[in-house]
């Protein structure tokens, strides 16, 4: 495993991070467990929001109270604030919470637009004022779309830029790492596995180890997973032609529009569960399970029939699908599976 400096910010750390969000799933007993299993198997970088329930919380009891000395670890958190009010208090509940007087990495959390200073909005100047007190150490951002992500890399205001990447990536997020490197900013690759679409960790690993300067962050949720990660920390797989020639197949197969299930378009306005019921298809015949079949997913799938296209759940789409469209294919697809006309493996 090579360590990666992220960009300007000269933070140097292993190439595998830890993914939070996860642990949001389970007791802090065994978030605490696990934290601290990444960091004794060599993780340092942890990546965690304000928006992931309790996910600081537990980071804060694994690594705060003087288990590990602060300087040894990197945490990156992230507020959703659209306005300076928010943004004071949200960075204030995350020191608290992570029971630390500075964060490495602060991040705008999903932005669709690029806060620059001197916009009116103020939000960057609290970035500065954070920087500047010492409450942060670097001033970043996570997005989801690829015309944002490409301008806050060219504004030149941003020390790293957080984006999905995954072995799905097509030719404009290659670029955007490209440009990212021109610009010596640092890429924290999210959603690796493409939200569980994505089954084979070695080519997941192999395709972001082949780009300088970038931190893939796992999301860790089971101790099964964590020990897979960890394992590369000694023997990273290398890109090579069998898993690049998975990697084409893999790639012929999810062309088009499917849904990564970040969640972002939740809470639905007739209670479906969108980010689940939207990709039910491909979960079936990528990681069979007859767990999808059962009557509390009849229920929930059945649900999309009382969709009224009101559209919210697109406003907040980062990857603008067609929600309603796709939550209909799925339903119909789902149908036939049932019957028996389709198979899932």
């Amino acid at each position: 495993m090579k360590n990666i400096v992220l960009g300007s910010t000269g933070i140097c750390v292993p190439q595998n991070g830890f993914g939070a969000l996860p642990i949001q799933r389970i007791s802090i007993e065994e978030a605490v467990h696990l934290l601290r299993k990444a960091y004794e198997g060599g993780m340092r970088f942890f990546d965690t929001a304000r928006a992931y329930s309790d996910s600081e919380e537990k980071i804060g009891a694994a690594f705060g109270d003087g288990w590990v000395d602060r300087k040894e670890i990197y945490i990156a958190s992230k507020t959703q604030a659209k306005t300076p009010e928010d943004f004071r208090k949200d960075l204030e509940t995350s020191l608290k919470k992570l029971k630390t007087d500075y964060i490495d990495i602060y991040q705008f959390h999903c932005v669709d637009q690029c806060w620059k200073p001197g916009d009116g909005s103020g939000m960057y100047e609290c970035m500065l004022e954070a920087k500047e007190a010492g409450k942060i150490r670097h001033i970043s951002v996570s997005v989801h779309k690829i015309g944002i992500a490409r301008e806050l890399a060219e504004s030149g205001l941003y020390e790293t830029i957080q984006y999905p990447i995954s072995y799905l990536a097509d030719d404009q997020e290659i670029e955007l790492i490209r440009i990212c490197q021109e610009r010596n900013i640092g890429v924290i690759c999210m959603k690796g596995m493409a939200g569980g679409l994505i089954t084979n960790s070695k080519a997941a690993m192999a395709f972001v180890d082949q780009f300088d300067g970038t931190v893939p962050i796992w999301g860790v949720q089971k101790e099964e997973e964590l020990d897979e990660w960890l394992s590369y920390m000694k023997q990273t797989p290398a890109m090579d032609d069998s898993i690049r020639a998975f990697i084409d197949k893999e790639k012929q197969e999810l062309q088009g529009d499917f849904c990564r299930g970040c969640g972002y378009c939740m809470p639905c306005t007739v209670d479906i569960i969108i980010n689940q019921c939207n990709r039910m298809s491909l979960m079936l015949r990528r990681a069979p399970s007859h767990f999808w079949l059962n009557d509390y997913w009849q229920e929930q799938m059945a649900k999309i029939e009382d969709c009224v296209e009101c559209g919210i759940c697109m406003t907040k789409c980062p990857y603008e699908l067609k929600i309603p469209d796709l939550l209909r294919r799925n339903l119909e697809d789902y149908r036939e599976i049932l019957s028996g006309k389709r198979r899932v493996n």
